[in-house]
């Protein structure tokens, strides 16, 4: 076990250098005059591979060259490890960044190590959730109640009376995760009580963890009406197993307003998502980012907002995917 953990962090650490070569600060301003001070940021993604992450370490990287000419950005990846994120929280100590700009992937676990890093005099500022017990880093985030209430209210009219659904939750101690179920609970389950959850699993905002599990539901209980899923990322896993079972015509919310959701729902596959945007959150938590590391501001919480997305305005989100480069 432990010569596994070993080499989980060794892959991490090649994973996080071949980004990094590509992720510095590429703006074509001119650069810092000689003598000016360059600010060094460690971004440290939850997984590059989710979906939702991918987009945002992009946009962060985007956000960084063309508007930040006395920044360096470094992206590291999470790789849905706490154990690797708290040492690409460790190392950004050691190699002196100046700031870290954490994407959380489990709220409580992440509070020690960078309340630690801290303590050491390196600034922390979340993005995208934020971690448990904290009055001390700075934030950019949604409010992941409201995103799931939006859904929520949606489902009320559709799910049809005695429906029975299948619940996607994201990692244990993620408060995202938590938080938009509580949304659910409030303004769908509490007020639907014929509604029947057949089952709710952990898939952990993994797309093949989802499919494989609602390949099982399908198995196990044959109808379902709606998945009800805390991302995108697992909702249209999930619904890519229905489809290769000929199921097609499931309801199914998700969070996130990524790209392929956008595309899913304008296809008559998804019904609705919450955007949350990954160009707002990186811009507000980059310049948040910037003013905390030159002593603008201490600490601040910034949020962003999460409109509805829906098969009559999903043409509105896919052009500014399409703008940004996410779809051709």
């Amino acid at each position: 076990m432990k010569t596994k953990k070993i080499l989980a962090l060794a892959m991490s650490s090649l994973l996080a250098l071949s980004l990094t070569v590509g992720c510095t600060n590429t703006s074509k301003e001119e650069p810092a005059a000689e003598g000016e001070k360059t600010y060094k940021v460690a971004y440290i993604a939850r997984a590059q591979g989710d979906s939702f992450a991918a987009w945002l370490a992009n946009a962060v990287k985007d956000e960084v060259a063309a508007n930040y000419k006395d920044v360096q950005v470094d992206i590291f990846d999470g790789d849905s490890k706490n154990e690797v994120i708290a040492s690409h929280i460790e190392n950004a100590v050691t190699k002196k960044y100046d700031a870290i700009l954490l994407q959380p992937f489990d709220s409580e676990a992440q509070v020690a190590p960078a309340m630690a890093a801290m303590d050491k005099g390196v600034k922390v500022i979340t993005v995208n959730n934020r971690i448990n017990d904290n009055d001390r880093a700075a934030a950019v985030d949604a409010d992941p109640v409201d995103q799931a209430a939006k859904n929520a209210k949606l489902a009320l009219e559709q799910v049809p009376q005695n429906g029975k659904v299948v619940v996607l939750m994201g990692p244990a101690g993620n408060m995202h995760s938590d938080k938009r179920r509580e949304g659910w609970e409030k303004e769908f389950f509490a007020k639907r009580p014929d509604v029947k959850i057949l089952d709710e699993q952990i898939a952990n905002w993994n797309k093949d963890e989802a499919m494989r599990l609602m390949e099982d539901w399908i198995q196990t209980h044959g109808e379902i009406d709606a998945i009800i899923s805390m991302n995108d990322n697992m909702c249209v896993g999930a619904l890519e197993a229905a489809k290769a079972a000929g199921k097609t015509n499931i309801l199914s919310y998700g969070v996130d307003g990524t790209a392929e959701a956008c595309l899913a729902i304008k296809n008559g596959e998804m019904t609705s998502t919450t955007l949350q945007s990954a160009y707002e959150l990186a811009e507000k938590a980059v310049k948040l980012t910037y003013d905390v590391m030159t002593g603008k501001v201490e600490r601040d919480t910034i949020m962003v907002d999460c409109p509805l997305i829906t098969k009559d305005n999903a043409d509105e989100f896919i052009e500014i995917h399409k703008k940004a480069g996410n779809i051709d």
